[in-house]
């Protein structure tokens, strides 16, 4: 670390870091909005009545949707694990770029996938889809490490992960309005593969991997960064210690959370608009702007949220890990409680039901302020490491939950089936968010910096 510079007084109050923070948040942005568009498009693809213009193709034959939905984790899960790990040896920078240009490439040929090879096409595009996607999380949270002073973590943190949840709702509103017009579900793909792209080369002039590396940040804002961080991110990491993070509790900790999450959140993303419209009995449109609601509200927390948590920790009011504990309780029971009366809800009462579907959905943003930065607090130099490793194994869930739905919602129309995927993800909830509640820690472990 270098002394400070001279005449050093500050760092600027709108910075590199911050826009470095706006390169991920559009770039979550447009990954979420991928990543759920196709739960509503398959609606349209796969039923005539959906489509304005009669030259779309539609798929009624398609028997295999849940198996669909469901293929964007096949390829999702694998780069987990070593994409946190290239992202701390290598910086983070390339592979954004990488799985964002390709990803967007895939999503551009999706429709012609679709059309010459069928839902088998369609699932290959999805998996290449999830394999490319599977690096963003682990090398965000890297980046994170490297640009985010601890004062300002959650709140940083939150907006570039609550640009998740604005994806989502952009995502399934546009897809619902263009599926119903005469445009066609295709061209869905055609706007998000083609952004995503964009993204990509505008990354490429304007993103770095750290400080140190970028050409234009003042040496004040530099050594700010790097000095609050406790170390220059660029400087030879340690070696991974693989056995003392296979062993932490407080690792097991944020791995529990994560699993218990995801699988309510993707039970929900991937099936929320089968369930407006087959049980709800919602059209295209309402469906999509149904099925986002609760994503809007969950952006909108997001903020409130980030700020709370800064507050909170700033003020000393609570600890970090007391802090962590509160958001896991606000994003992992409160939407327990609603999923448990969401089961008990019937199918004639659609104003309760999506009230309901709001609360779970929104208050869920409470693990970004949760489990899901306890990485950073635990182990800053290997956060991205650590992310990898509680992502694959959590989004192991995303490739089950949809599965687990088409084993016991064999009549899409029968609200008792759905009551039981209801009541099973808010049991699991309740358990994985006590669990972590009370193994949770938001202290740097003493294997961070361990040679």
């Amino acid at each position: 670390m270098q002394e400070p510079p001279n005449g050093f007084l500050s760092t600027p109050t709108f910075g590199k870091r911050h826009s470095q923070a706006i390169i991920l948040c559009i770039m979550m942005f447009l990954a979420f909005a991928i990543r759920v568009s196709f739960s509503v498009a398959i609606v349209a693809m796969t039923t005539p009545s959906a489509n304005r213009n009669p030259n779309i193709p539609t798929y009624p034959e398609w028997k295999d949707k849940s198996v669909a939905l469901s293929a964007f984790f096949w390829g999702y899960i694998i780069p987990q694990l070593f994409a946190g790990w290239i992202a701390v040896q290598y910086g983070p920078k390339w592979f954004l770029i990488g799985c964002m240009a390709v990803c967007g490439g895939m999503c551009i040929v999706l429709p012609g996938m679709a059309a010459l090879v069928g839902s088998m096409g369609v699932m290959a595009s999805r998996a290449i889809q999830g394999f490319c996607q599977g690096f963003i999380v682990p090398c965000v949270h890297c980046a994170i490490s490297r640009w985010v002073p601890p004062a300002e973590r959650s709140r940083l943190a939150t907006i570039v992960y609550s640009a998740g949840p604005l994806g989502t709702v952009t995502g399934m509103l546009l897809t619902g309005v263009i599926s119903a017009s005469n445009l066609g579900w295709p061209m869905v793909f055609y706007l998000f593969g083609s952004a995503s792209i964009l993204w990509a080369i505008f990354s490429a002039y304007f993103s770095a991997n750290s400080p140190s590396t970028h050409p234009n940040i003042s040496e004040g804002e530099r050594y700010f960064i790097e000095s609050s961080l406790g170390q220059s991110v660029d400087k030879p990491k340690p070696k991974t210690p693989w056995k003392a993070i296979c062993t932490s509790v407080p690792v097991w900790a944020i791995l529990v959370g994560h699993c218990g999450n995801n699988w309510g959140y993707w039970t929900l993303m991937t099936e929320i608009p089968t369930y407006m419209s087959k049980v709800m009995n919602f059209d295209i449109k309402e469906n999509s702007v149904l099925s986002a609601l609760p994503y809007l509200v969950m952006w909108i927390l997001n903020f409130f949220i980030g700020f709370a948590s800064d507050a909170l920790i700033n003020r000393k009011v609570l600890t970090v890990g007391h802090a962590r504990k509160l958001f896991n309780s606000i994003g992992l029971l409160i939407p327990a409680l609603s999923l448990f009366f969401l089961g008990v809800t019937p199918g004639n009462e659609p104003v309760r039901a999506v009230t309901l579907l709001v609360i779970a959905v929104g208050f869920g943003s409470g693990v970004y302020c949760g489990f899901n930065v306890n990485h950073v607090d635990i182990s800053p130099i290997h956060a991205g490491t650590l992310m990898g490793i509680t992502n694959t194994i959590a989004n192991i869930t995303g490739i089950f939950a949809p599965l687990m739905v088409q084993i016991i919602v064999t009549d899409e129309t029968d609200a008792t089936q759905w009551k039981i995927i209801f009541f099973i993800t808010a049991i699991i909830n309740v358990a994985t968010g006590l669990f972590s509640n009370f193994f949770a820690s938001g202290e740097v472990q003493k294997w961070n910096d361990s040679p």
